[in-house]
Parts: structure tokens; C-alpha cells; sequence
């Protein structure tokens, strides 16, 4: 079996100190036999959720734009791997727009995809960019690949990324971990099937207390 990860790099250079961590994770996730399919988003005029209810009756967002190619790619894929720059201790907005539709607009079950979030900066705040992104996974049902480090990178330019050594190392080990995570959710789906996912509890305190 083919297993399938897709990737998303945020930043708008494609060959950037974001695309060099994605770059190495995807080596290694291919040399485990997984399959990749990179999408730059950077600099791609990504509209941000107007919650305008479209997709809950249509197949899609209402902005015909990659966020609708990568929910199709997203649906096939075993697990999703997400890069952005750390701007202002944050993920970009370009990246943050792109995947509130993404995850808001599909209605296809994520639980058990595996995801992985990769960030870089030239010194601070990605750790705090780190913890937005992986939100998107756990909200979802989605098992969150760590690696030997946090999943970072630090330079001011691909260069000086190619120099972070450690770095480079966790996102090899990254990518093994997100590998032998999808095989071995794939054999107990295969022995045991997936977890029970209940969802009749909706709290919203209708009645005001």
C-alpha cells in the first residue's frame, strides 16, 4: 500500500528556511516509501472564512482557490505536514486563513490522520507559532507527530538553516516518526479498526445557565 502525506509550505518563499525543514522531513518520509505532494500556499491570495455557511450545503468553500484542490489531496492522504515562518510568534496570516477553510470547510472524517507541524524563525517566537499550528490536529482527531526536538528550525535564510544541524536532524526523525506512526495506524485499523468517535454531546448552554 501507498501511504500518502500531504504538504503545505505557508511561506512565501518556496525555497526559503521554511521550505529547507520541509524539505528534509519530505526526503525522509520518502526514502520510508511515503508518498509526498508539496503545495506552496505563500503567496497565493488565500481569502480567510467569511462563515458564510456555503460549504455546509455545497462540496467546498465558496472561494474557489488551493484550498479547495488541497481538501481533495487532504481526503487521500494519510497525514498532513504543515510549514510556516514565525511571524510575530505566529504562523503568517496566508497559513492561518488556508487552514481555518481548510479544516472548516471538508467534511470528511480526519480522525487518525496523522499531523505534523514544522516552524522556523531567525531566533524566537516559534515556539508559540508551533503551538497554534498544531491545534488544527487536535481538535480533529488527528495523532500529533513529535520528533527529538521540537519541530523547528532557526536562520535568517535557507544557508544559514543548512548550518542548524540539530535542526536538520529532528526533521529526519520527524519524518521517520510520522512514517512508522502512519504504518502502525494503518495495522491496528486493519486488526481492530479505529477508535469509537462519539459525537451526540454538543454543549452550547441553550438554555442561558
Amino acid at each position: 500500500m501507498a501511504y500518502k502525506v500531504l504538504v503545505i509550505n505557508g511561506s512565501p518563499k518556496a525555497n526559503g528556511c521554511t521550505a529547507t525543514a520541509l524539505g528534509e522531513v519530505i526526503r525522509t518520509l520518502n526514502q520510508e516509501g511515503v508518498e509526498t505532494t508539496l503545495l506552496q500556499i505563500g503567496k497565493e491570495d488565500i481569502h480567510g472564512c467569511i462563515s458564510c455557511g456555503y460549504c455546509s450545503t455545497h462540496d467546498g468553500c465558496v472561494f474557489k482557490d488551493k484550498v479547495n484542490e488541497a481538501a481533495k489531496l487532504f481526503e487521500e492522504a494519510d497525514g498532513l505536514l504543515v510549514g510556516s515562518p514565525t511571524y510575530y510568534g505566529s504562523p503568517n496570516g496566508t497559513i492561518l486563513s488556508f487552514l481555518d477553510r481548510l479544516f472548516y470547510s471538508t467534511g470528511f472524517s480526519k480522525h487518525m490522520k496523522v499531523g505534523a507541524a514544522v516552524v522556523s524563525c531567525r531566533r524566537g517566537g516559534n515556539t508559540a507559532n508551533f503551538d497554534v499550528l498544531n491545534k488544527y490536529f487536535t481538535i480533529s482527531g488527528m495523532p500529533v507527530v513529535s520528533s527529538t526536538y521540537w519541530n523547528q528550525v532557526h536562520g535568517f535564510s535557507a544557508e544559514d538553516v543548512k548550518k542548524d544541524l540539530e535542526g536538520l536532524q529532528t526533521m529526519r526523525n520527524l519524518g521517520r516518526n510520522m512514517a512508522f506512526l502512519i504504518r502502525a495506524i494503518d495495522r491496528e485499523k486493519q486488526n481492530a479498526g479505529l477508535p469509537l468517535e462519539e459525537h451526540d454531546a454538543f454543549t452550547s448552554f441553550p438554555d442561558g445557565k
